[in-house]
C-alpha cells in the first residue's frame, strides 16, 4: 500500500457503494470500563502514553518546504479549493450563480425547527427568494474581504436552525462550516435583504452574516496572510485580552492553526490602556461602520499556547495537538464554537502548516492526495491487511466520518476522532451503544457501522501524510 502527502477532512460523505457483508464482527476481547468505552483506561487518555510508543517521536515527517509544495499542489489540483489570487478582475454571472446554486439547493425532505415543528414550504420559498439570483449582474468586479470574527458559513442566508428529526438538535442542516479571523474571502453576492454575503474562502463557498466580513482592496486582503512576524495559535483556542476601548477585538476567539501578524508597536507604549510587555501585540482586522477593512492592535497574553511559526510536523506534535481537543463537544460544521470530525483533524494538521480540503467527501478522493481507496470488491481480508499497516497520523475514512490513527497497543489500532458515539458487540452477542459527542480515543477494530458491518468493512479510503 503506497501513501504520500497531505489530506483533508470535512463535513459530509454520502453513503457510497453497497455495504460489505463479511462475517459479523467478532466480539472483542478488550475490557469494558465503567464508561462503556471499550478498550479504554485512564493511561490512554494522556498524550504521553502514545508519544512513548513512538520509536522516534521528534522525527520530521515533512519539512516546511515539502509542506509548502503539497499545499500548492492541493490548491492547484483540487477544485474544492479556491485560489483567490487567481480569480479574474471581473466575475461573470454564470460563475457567481454556479457557486450559489452549488450549495443553496431547496431541501426536498422534511426539516424541523428547534421547537420540533416542520419547516413550512412558505419558509423555504422565502429562503430561495432571499438568494436574489435575479440580482446577479452580468459581470461584476471581484471584491475581497477579511473575516473579522469566528464566522459561521451557512447553506442559506438565514440564522434559522433546522434538523432532520425532532429532538435531535446537534446537527443543524443549514450549518456548513466556520472561518476564523484573518481568513481572506472573495465577496461575490448579497442576500435580498443585504444582511448576508455569499463569500468564497480558500476552502469553502457559502453565506455568512455581513458583519463577519470587512471589505478591502485585493492588496490589503491577500497581503494580510503574508505579513511577518506572526504568531500561530497552537492551543485548541485562545482569546485576546479583554479591552473596553476596542470591543471589536476584545476577547476575540482564535482557533488552532490561526496565523495572526504582530503589530509594529513600541515596547514601552500601552495598548488599549494596558501595558504590553507581558503580551503579544497582534494586528487584527476589524470592520468599520461603513463595512470597510481597517486594522487595530490587540493583546494576546504571552502565557497562551502560541508559537512564532507553525509547529514541525512530527509524531509527538501530532499527538499533542490532537489531545488538546480531547473532550471538546462535537460541533457539526464548527458549530458550538467547536468543530466536527473533519474540522478536528484539519485544525490539528493546520497547526503544523498542512492545509486540507474542508469535507471528508473531498479528502477521500482529492486528486492532490495519494490514498488507498477501497471499493465493494475489496473483501474483509484485504481491508485487514491495510489496517495492519496503519501508522500514527493516518486518516481513515468511512461514510460520513474520519478518524486519525494514534498508534497500537499490542495488535489493536487506536484512533482519536470527534464522534457522536460508538457501538460494539458485547460478550452476550448484543450491541452496546455509547453516546460521546466529543473528541474521543477509541480502539478501531471493535467499532460497528450499523447492525452488521464493522468500521473496517466500511472504510472508503486511508490517507497518509508522508514523503
Amino acid at each position: 500500500m503506497r501513501f504520500v502527502l497531505p489530506v483533508s477532512l470535512g463535513l459530509l460523505l454520502a453513503l457510497g457503494g453497497p455495504a460489505l457483508r463479511a462475517a459479523q464482527p467478532d466480539v472483542s476481547p478488550l475490557p469494558v470500563p465503567p464508561s462503556g468505552v471499550i478498550g479504554m483506561d485512564e493511561a490512554k487518555l494522556a498524550p504521553q502514553f502514545w508519544i512513548a510508543r513512538q520509536d522516534d517521536p521528534d522525527r520530521i515527517i515533512l519539512s516546511r518546504e515539502e509542506i509548502a509544495a503539497a499545499n500548492a499542489r492541493l490548491l492547484r489540483e483540487d477544485d474544492s479549493m479556491h485560489d483567490l489570487r487567481a480569480l479574474p478582475a471581473t466575475l461573470p454571472r454564470a460563475q457567481v450563480r454556479g457557486w450559489i446554486e452549488g450549495l443553496s439547493t431547496r431541501p426536498t425532505r422534511t426539516l424541523y425547527d428547534a421547537q420540533g415543528k416542520a419547516v413550512p414550504a412558505a419558509t423555504l420559498d422565502g429562503l430561495m427568494d432571499a438568494l436574489a439570483l435575479d440580482a446577479i449582474p452580468a459581470t461584476q468586479p471581484t471584491r475581497y474581504g477579511l473575516v473579522v470574527q469566528r464566522a459561521a458559513l451557512r447553506s442559506f442566508p438565514t440564522g434559522l436552525r433546522v434538523f432532520s428529526r425532532t429532538g435531535d438538535l446537534d446537527i443543524d442542516r443549514f450549518q456548513e462550516t466556520a472561518e476564523f479571523p484573518g481568513t481572506p474571502v472573495a465577496i461575490v453576492h448579497a442576500s435580498r435583504d443585504g444582511q448576508w454575503l455569499f463569500v468564497v474562502s480558500p476552502r469553502y463557498a457559502a453565506w455568512t452574516r455581513r458583519e463577519n466580513v470587512a471589505e478591502g482592496s485585493a492588496a490589503e486582503v491577500l497581503g494580510y496572510a503574508a505579513k511577518r512576524p506572526y504568531r500561530v495559535v497552537t492551543a485548541a483556542s485562545v482569546r485576546t485580552v479583554y479591552t473596553p476601548e476596542r470591543p471589536e477585538v476584545s476577547q476575540l476567539q482564535l482557533d488552532m492553526g490561526t496565523r495572526v501578524p504582530l503589530a509594529d508597536w513600541p515596547a514601552d507604549q500601552p495598548v488599549n490602556g494596558e501595558g504590553a510587555y507581558s503580551s503579544h501585540v497582534l494586528e487584527l482586522p476589524h470592520r468599520t461602520a461603513e463595512g470597510r477593512l481597517a486594522f487595530t492592535s490587540a493583546l494576546l497574553q504571552k502565557n497562551t499556547d502560541t508559537t512564532d511559526d507553525y509547529l514541525p510536523l512530527t509524531p509527538a506534535n501530532l499527538i499533542r495537538q490532537a489531545f488538546k481537543f480531547l473532550g471538546e463537544r462535537y460541533g457539526w460544521g464548527h458549530d458550538f464554537d467547536g468543530r466536527d470530525c473533519s474540522g478536528f483533524v484539519s485544525d490539528v494538521y493546520r497547526s503544523m502548516g498542512v492545509e486540507l480540503p474542508r469535507n471528508t467527501s473531498r479528502q477521500a478522493v482529492s486528486p492532490a492526495l495519494d490514498h488507498r481507496a477501497f471499493t465493494a470488491a475489496d473483501g474483509h481480508e484485504v481491508r485487514l491487511q491495510a489496517v495492519k499497516q496503519l501508522q500514527l497520523g493516518d486518516l481513515i475514512y468511512i461514510p460520513g466520518h474520519v478518524m486519525m490513527v494514534l498508534g497500537w497497543v499490542g495488535d489493536e489500532p487506536y484512533v482519536i476522532h470527534d464522534t457522536s458515539g460508538i457501538a460494539y458487540r458485547t460478550a452476550e452477542g448484543g450491541i452496546r451503544r455509547v453516546k460521546l459527542d466529543a473528541v474521543s480515543v477509541t480502539p478501531l477494530r471493535p467499532l460497528l457501522f450499523g447492525e452488521r458491518d464493522s468500521y473496517i468493512d466500511r472504510m472508503t479510503s486511508i490517507v497518509r501524510i508522508r514523503r
